[in-house]
C-alpha cells in the first residue's frame, strides 16, 4: 500500500511508485493528479478506439467496428426506451458518458492503476458536464421562459395558486436542478473510492487474504458496471425531465 499524504489505505500505482523513486522530479507533481492522468489515459485509450473502429468502415464489419456497431445499438435501444424515439439524437451523448465512466471504473482493477472515478474532481466534472448539457437541452427544446415556466409548474388558476405555489415550486425545482450533479458525483466517487480503500486492505493482508482479494475483485468488476450504468440511467432520465411533461 503506498504512504501517500492520505490518512485512508490505497494500492500503489504507477505514478506515485515513480514519484518516490524520483523524489525531485516532475513525478512528484504529477503524484498530486494522479486521477487525472488515468483519467486522460482513458480519454486517449477511447479516441484510439474509435480511431480504428471508424478508419474503414465497411457493410461486411470488421471486429472493432461490429464491437462499436453492437454497444451504439445498445445504447440507442437504451436511450430510447426512456426518452422515447427522439432519443437517438442524445445516444453519442449519453454513449460517451458511460463507456467514458465504464472505463475509469475497471482501470482500477489493473495493477498498479487506479480507478479515476475515485476521486471527487473527476465524477464532479462529470457531472457538470452531464447538468449543463441538461439545462442547454431544457433551454433548446422549451425555450428560456418556456424552461422557467416548467420550472414553476405550469400555473393556472386562481391569483393565490399562481403566485404562492409556483413560486415555491420554481424555488424547489431549481435546488434540486443544483442538487443533482453534486449527488451524481458524490455516488459515484464513494462508491469507487470505498472499493478502492477495501482492496487495499484486504491486500494489506498478504497471501492470507488472497481468496478474499479475489472474490472482492470480482465485486469490484459489477460495481464499475453498476455505477456506470446508475451514473448513465439518472443522467438520461435527467435529460428526459428536461424536455417537459408534453415530450
Amino acid at each position: 500500500m503506498s504512504g501517500t499524504q492520505e490518512s485512508y489505505p490505497e494500492l500503489p500505482n504507477i505514478v506515485h511508485l515513480l514519484a518516490e523513486c524520483f523524489p525531485r522530479s516532475f513525478f512528484t507533481f504529477f503524484d498530486r493528479f494522479h486521477h487525472e492522468l488515468f483519467s486522460l489515459a482513458v480519454g486517449v485509450l477511447l479516441l484510439t478506439a474509435a480511431f480504428f473502429a471508424t478508419r474503414k468502415t465497411s457493410l461486411v464489419p470488421h471486429s472493432m467496428q461490429n464491437a462499436a456497431e453492437v454497444f451504439v445499438q445498445c445504447v440507442d435501444d437504451f436511450v430510447c426506451s426512456i426518452i422515447g424515439p427522439h432519443g437517438r439524437t442524445y445516444t453519442p451523448f449519453v454513449g460517451t458518458v458511460f463507456i467514458y465512466i465504464l472505463l475509469m471504473n475497471l482501470i482500477g482493477l489493473i495493477p498498479f492503476m487506479v480507478p479515476a472515478t475515485s476521486g471527487l474532481s473527476i465524477t464532479l466534472a462529470i457531472s457538470l458536464v452531464v447538468f449543463v448539457y441538461v439545462q442547454y437541452t431544457a433551454i433548446s427544446k422549451q425555450g428560456l421562459f418556456g424552461y422557467l415556466y416548467h420550472l414553476a409548474g405550469k400555473p393556472k388558476g386562481i391569483l393565490g395558486v399562481t403566485v404562492v405555489l409556483p413560486l415555491f415550486m420554481f424555488c424547489m425545482h431549481v435546488i434540486t436542478e443544483f442538487i443533482r450533479p453534486l449527488s451524481l458525483a458524490l455516488r459515484l466517487r464513494s462508491v469507487m473510492w470505498g472499493d478502492d480503500i477495501l482492496l487495499a486492505v484486504i491486500a494489506g493482508f498478504g497471501w492470507v487474504g488472497l481468496p478474499l482479494l479475489v472474490v472482492n475483485m470480482g465485486l469490484a468488476l459489477l460495481t464499475a458496471v453498476v455505477q456506470a450504468l446508475v451514473f448513465t440511467l439518472l443522467s438520461t432520465v435527467y435529460l428526459s425531465l428536461a424536455m417537459g411533461h408534453d415530450e
